[in-house]
């Protein structure tokens, strides 16, 4: 088969405003809904906009254009387009793929969480006591550690995959475009009324104040600008191959510097809508048990499945709140965990020539089924966490590091990335463009590695008994590595160009 009909088989989104959908769904993610406000109100509150956007400005959507040039240039998954770049750089492609495959099995985790929570709200199943029904009754955390079966986690994580599974397995516009079609518009309007009703309790301007209420001093500290530079990268999707995916998929005369912009700023316009509506809530509930709103700040786990249904079990109207919550973190996350598999997927399609059918099952089967031995179980919260910091501190951002860097200095590609974009972009990239993606972005993502670096070495992380670290902490890093360096050194299927790869000669119906 020739390459040509090749790539027209891969699939392709049916429109720029599809592909715009299918990237924000990915960008907007569980990261945006309980992660920013509580890296804003720890970065100096109303003083974090000014690092956040200096890093949104300098390092997210340059990145972000930087991923979308590669993609779309060289019209393949990650290992492909870092193949035709220069073949020695495939094995960062499969690096990222490998990556993709541990945010995956325990991402679908979390959401099968948010979809026990959606249905909890109604009846306000945690009773008086949310964080006791959270680990003890629901995921059942042993003191030690356990991998018995927790049946309450098991049958959501079980429904979470085959929702998913039939989703991928409808192809790239039936499945992932039109689910970010259809869930990202439902996903605002559900958030934009959670916004609301949190806006309308008592309480609510306490909790924005303690949000925006600017900690100048914060600026002086580099841990906040690593945070934000931190932040941007996790909730832009950038550097683990989603968006060089996506953009493969895109038609060859696609404004993509115009697209960039329209799904950074969305992206982050989005997060900090979720600042205001979770520390409206917030302040709701500080007034409530008359205590400052710094005493029920919370991240993550602790404020979506803690936090919040305290809040619920108290506001006026907690059930349509949680209901409201819990289904957006549903649909986020739905649409992040997609663009996630749609890495993999689109990288063994285009190693092995499969069917989309074929490829999906021969990677979501066993994905599904390692997410539901590790993290329907009594540990499961425990390993979560573990895989969670060591993938995204060593694996998204090293991976991002050694990307520009390859790109950069080894290919010295940067320019005829620029001029691809240049073609048809309407945000014209020049030296400046250059400056950052080969500089200023590797060197300030090294800075935020080397200080994590240097925080997990002098002491175990979260106390976390140290053979747990070494096998789902730094295990699963090194071997995401490992696994990329030798899948980057396989043959491709015959009939594929990879050396020599000319992309303006593929005929635009083709893409």
């Amino acid at each position: 088969m020739t390459d040509t009909a090749t790539e027209a088989k891969r699939g392709a989104f049916s429109s720029r405003t599809v592909f715009i959908m299918a990237a924000i769904g990915s960008a907007v993610g569980l990261g945006n809904i309980w992660r920013f406000p509580y890296v804003a109100y720890e970065g100096g509150g109303g003083a974090f906009v000014i690092p956040y956007i200096v890093a949104l400005v300098v390092a997210g959507l340059p990145f972000l254009l930087f991923d979308y040039a590669l993609g779309h240039r060289f019209r393949g998954s990650a290992p492909l387009a870092f193949a035709r770049l220069r073949r020695w750089a495939e094995g960062i492609g499969w690096w990222q793929v490998a990556i993709c495959v541990a945010i995956a099995v325990y991402y679908a985790a979390v959401i099968a969480w948010a979809v026990s929570y959606t249905g909890f709200s109604v009846t306000q199943a945690w009773g008086d006591d949310p964080e006791g029904f959270l680990m003890q009754e629901f995921l059942q955390v042993a003191d030690g550690v356990s991998f018995a079966v927790v049946p309450g986690v098991l049958v959501p994580l079980a429904a979470v995959w085959l929702v998913t599974i039939v989703i991928m397995a409808l192809g790239v516009q039936q499945g992932v475009g039109r689910t970010a079609v259809i869930f990202i518009p439902l996903l605002m309007v559900a958030f934009g009324a959670l916004v609301v009703q949190a806006l309308l309790l008592p309480g609510a301007a306490t909790g924005l104040d303690a949000l925006f209420t600017p900690d100048w001093s914060a600026l002086l500290v580099p841990g906040v600008w690593g945070a934000a530079l931190g932040q941007i990268f996790f909730s832009l999707s950038v550097g683990f191959g989603i968006m060089i995916t996506y953009s493969s998929y895109v038609g060859r005369k696609t404004d993509m510097s115009g697209s960039g912009l329209v799904v950074g700023l969305s992206n982050s316009g989005f997060e900090l809508l979720a600042g205001i509506g979770v520390f409206a809530a917030l302040g709701f509930l500080a007034q409530a048990q008359g205590v400052e709103v710094t005493e029920v700040v919370a991240s993550g786990i602790g404020l979506a499945f803690i936090v919040f249904p305290t809040i619920i079990s108290q506001a006026p109207v907690g059930g349509l709140l949680g209901v409201l919550f819990f289904g957006s973190l549903v649909l986020a996350g739905i649409t992040s965990l997609i663009s996630v598999l749609e890495v993999v997927i689109s990288a063994v399609r285009d190693k092995f020539e499969l069917t989309r059918v074929r490829a999906t099952l021969i990677v979501t089967v066993p994905a599904a089924a390692v997410s539901l031995v590790f993290f329907s179980t009594a540990s499961g919260l425990s390993v979560l966490d573990i895989v969670d910091h060591f993938v995204n501190q060593y694996g998204i951002l090293l991976a991002a590091v050694v990307s520009t860097l390859a790109v950069a200095w080894g290919a010295r590609a940067l320019p005829e990335l620029a001029a691809h974009h240049n073609k048809q972009g309407s945000v014209r990239l020049g030296r400046w463009w250059n400056v950052l993606i080969g500089g200023v972005v590797p060197v300030g993502l090294t800075v935020v590695l080397v200080q994590q670096l240097i925080t997990d070495l002098r002491e175990p992380y979260e106390g976390y008994p140290l053979w747990m670290l070494a096998v789902f902490g730094w295990g699963i890093a090194v071997a995401s590595l490992v696994f990329g360096l030798i899948a980057g050194r396989t043959r491709w299927r015959a009939g594929t160009q990879v050396d020599g790869y000319e992309p303006d000669r593929v005929p635009e119906e083709a893409a």
